[in-house]
């Protein structure tokens, strides 16, 4: 104990560096004309950031993601590692045209005079294919992307459809101007390669597919693979063509197959003349691959598919307009929105048809005019995403949020359970438990429910309670001890197992969360005996709670705390986080945690950790992934995202809207570096879409999971917002404020009327309503 309150007394002393504030200086200085495009910055937050982040050639939710590659021929170790493009790096090694968690592939570049086969390293340009490159000469917007490779004069630019990615190189005059496509080696978070081909034909079409095998699939479904296609078609004839498997070239071949196989074609061109390339793309056949290509792309040339691209972009991001006169923010926003609509993508043909998780061909029915009933999509861990994407989503994108029901829905229908992120219906878990079902309820309990409710429930509810046999590709394999004895015993390493984990107290906090989530849909179903059941186990992140400090604490196998406890070690009993985090992990029920602490020691703890943590901008300084873990909080990973909302659940409400704030000034950024904290996981867009969230000043703690769901205020960032939303109707949000200092709310009027609630419900807010916030310097203490 007095370890513990040394601990205590130092946090409250540490000498930490001072917050980082900023005034954007990005594109928009260059730009007369303030647009959506304009507003985003995709090179924001691009050192280390994830696979997925920088694509900026891609539509949203898109299965083409054209994009720069600096690092992806490096592969990741373990399948979590940042790995790409690197806002740092003074050299592209090509542009990879499928970005997916745990999926990469393809990929393609340009060069001048001998033909290198190997992309070369970035230490060591020369040594491959690679080109060095200078920011200034580097355009990235939404939907369109170019750069001038500098070791050729080659100017590359990127640009795609749904399933087709469009490359268009434009050479100097030379008869030794070369594409290179280089389909079989390690890309991005891939994997290894197990097997690739590719193919020139006859009619100057070339195709090909690799298989790889991901770090997550290889522990998390073994016996699995990943498999990709393409069929490219290129506006100009080689002069000759020729094939590599890595070092080894074959000029005149035209075929290749076999780990590092790649093709490379010759032309003569001249001055400033371009060579264009469209490839469809497909997970499960080179037919499909030529269907997608022909049936989005056939007659469309790279002009008209960027105008295309771009048009798709001003649409969705338009959903959203903001009206302030802070430039810094609205790129902050929009840049945050782009990322939460890029990631996720598209994994289906234009025919219905994707790969079932054993491996076999899928089909997705048909509607009367002959089109898919929904989309199919890849996905990422959804730990976390209910406080950031989710949410976002049911406001706007419901149809979107419906399509990633349905392919959960699928994968559990081929394989009998659900995984918490997909990679081509593969398991790829990620971190080992499961939100699925959480994640189901709440679009259930938003309103979004164009899909078997049955199979839906049935689906949910066997993720909370069944362990017998359960397969660890659908996480939780831990679950046993949570439901047969209320908590999961801690047992050191890295494992999780029927016996116990490594991670007991977050799990058992995770675990009480869902059970709570999806006993909801079953009290909206009628279903009493299950909700019964649902609710026993929502109650047991007690079991981890420890009374006498008012921290959760890990349990031994007879259910003893475990002694020697340090609040600040993450690892122990706590996944990728610490005792200081998870303690208020408790969402599905805040108002009963701040009880159990009492309030005012609630209050001033949870306060203390946000005055302590400003400085070092809300999540550690250190360009890492997991760079706060043994922080008091950490806003760069999932487990914290919720927490500075909980003051709307005490006495001082007014705290969430001092926080909140301060998180969006501070730990969000504009540069390459602090764009989402220093190098935190961009997570497939949740901290984008936090912000995006934030800066409306609603959010819901318990993730829309209630039967009538509902969400928390803060005081909104912008003068006014207007929100097109899913139903279209409108939601619209106006401040009245004297300048940037005032962030407490005052008042708050809907749609005329004065406003006194803590929560305002989703269905409010979907029909045609206003907000409206008077804003000042100091708390309105008598608000609510």
């Amino acid at each position: 104990m007095k370890r513990f309150q040394k601990l205590a007394f130092s946090l409250l002393s540490l000498v930490v560096l001072a917050s980082c504030q900023s005034t954007y200086t990005g594109y928009l200085d260059n730009n007369t004309e303030e647009d959506l495009l304009s507003l985003v910055d995709p090179n924001i937050g691009s050192v280390h950031s994830r696979w997925f982040f920088y694509t900026p050639g891609a539509l949203p939710f898109g299965m083409a993601k054209p994009g720069p590659s600096t690092d992806g021929s490096y592969g990741n170790p373990n399948g979590w590692e940042a790995v790409g493009y690197d806002g740092r790096h003074e050299s592209i090694e090509g542009f990879a045209n499928l970005r997916e968690f745990q999926v990469g592939g393809f990929l393609f570049t340009a060069m001048t005079g001998d033909v290198k086969t190997v992309p070369g390293k970035l230490e060591n340009p020369e040594e491959g294919y690679r080109s060095r490159f200078d920011k200034k000469d580097e355009y990235a917007r939404p939907g369109y992307y170019s750069v001038k490779l500098l070791d050729y004069d080659v100017t590359a630019e990127l640009t795609a459809t749904e399933r087709v990615g469009f490359h268009r190189y434009t050479f100097p005059r030379s008869k030794q101007s070369h594409v290179i496509m280089d389909i079989g080696n390690q890309l991005g978070e891939s994997g290894k390669v197990k097997d690739a081909y590719v193919k020139f034909n006859d009619d100057g079409t070339v195709e090909g597919w690799v298989i790889t095998y991901p770090e997550y699939v290889k522990k998390y479904q073994p016996e699995g693979e990943i498999r990709m296609y393409f069929s490219a078609i290129l506006d100009k004839k080689p002069i000759s063509v020729g094939v590599f498997n890595g070092k080894d070239k074959r000029d005149g071949q035209r075929e290749a197959s076999g780990p590092g196989a790649g093709i490379y074609l010759t032309f003569e061109t001249d001055e400033n003349e371009s060579v264009e390339i469209k490839a469809g793309f497909s997970y499960t056949s080179l037919e499909n691959a030529k269907k997608n290509l022909l049936s989005e792309a056939s007659d469309l040339t790279f002009d008209q598919a960027k105008s295309s691209a771009q048009s798709k972009w001003e649409s969705e991001l338009g959903k959203i307009q903001i009206k302030d006169n802070s430039k810094e923010n609205k790129v902050k926003f929009y840049t945050g929105l782009y990322h939460a609509l890029l990631g996720r993508g598209l994994a289906s043909d234009v025919n219905g048809q994707f790969p079932e998780n054993d491996g076999t061909i899928g089909q997705i029915p048909l509607d009367k005019d002959g089109n898919p009933k929904f989309k199919f999509y890849n996905t990422d861990s959804v730990w976390g995403a209910f406080w950031n994407l989710t949410q976002l989503w049911s406001l706007v994108w419901p149809e979107y949020y419906n399509d990633f029901v349905q392919s959960h829905l699928a994968v559990y229908k081929n394989s009998g359970w659900m995984s918490d992120g997909l990679a081509n219906s593969k398991y790829v878990s990620g971190v080992g438990t499961n939100f699925v079902g959480l994640v189901i309820a709440s679009a259930y309990q938003a309103g979004i429910r164009d899909f078997d409710l049955e199979l839906a429930f049935q689906a949910a509810y066997e993720n909370e309670l069944r362990y017998e046999d359960r397969n660890e590709g659908a996480g939780k394999t831990d679950l046993k001890p949570f439901v047969e004895k209320g908590y999961i015993p801690y047992v050191p390493g890295w494992d999780t197992s029927p016996e116990g984990s490594a991670f007991s107290v977050s799990h058992a906090l995770e675990y009480s969360y869902s059970s709570y989530a999806v006993a909801q849909f079953a009290k909206a179903l009628g279903k009493q005996d299950e909700y019964d059941k649902l609710m026993s186990l929502s109650n047991n992140w007690k079991a981890s709670y420890d009374d006498r400090i008012d921290f959760v604490r890990p349990k031994n196998q007879s259910g003893e705390f475990i002694e020697d406890f340090d609040p600040f070690a993450p690892w122990v009993g706590f996944q990728e986080g610490n005792a200081w985090q998870y303690t208020f992990y408790v969402p599905h029920t805040p108002e009963e945690l701040v009880n159990k602490m009492g309030d005012e020691k609630f209050v001033s703890r949870l306060d203390s950790i946000f005055t302590v943590s400003e400085k070092t901008n809300f999540g550690g300084e250190d360009i890492d992934a997991f760079a706060g873990l043994t922080y008091l909080y950490n806003h760069g990973n999932q487990p914290n995202l919720h927490i500075s909302w909980l003051f709307n659940f005490t006495s001082k409400p007014w705290l969430t809207q001092q926080w909140v704030r301060r998180i969006c000034d501070t730990f969000y950024g504009v540069e390459e570096v602090h764009g989402y904290g220093f190098g935190q996981d961009e997570d497939q867009g949740q901290l984008g879409s936090w912000f995006v969230m934030a800066s409306m000043g609603l959010f819901d703690v318990k993730g829309l999971i209630e039967i009538d769901p509902s969400f928390q205020f803060s005081s909104p960032l912008f003068d006014e917002i207007e929100i097109k939303t899913g139903n279209g109707k409108k939601l619209k949000i106006t401040t009245n404020k004297k300048g940037v200092d005032d962030v407490f709310i005052q008042s708050i009027k809907l749609n005329g009327s004065k406003y006194t609630d803590r929560n305002i419900s989703l269905e409010a807010l979907l029909e045609d309503s206003h907000l409206e916030f008077d804003l000042g310097r100091q708390p309105n203490k008598t608000l609510y």
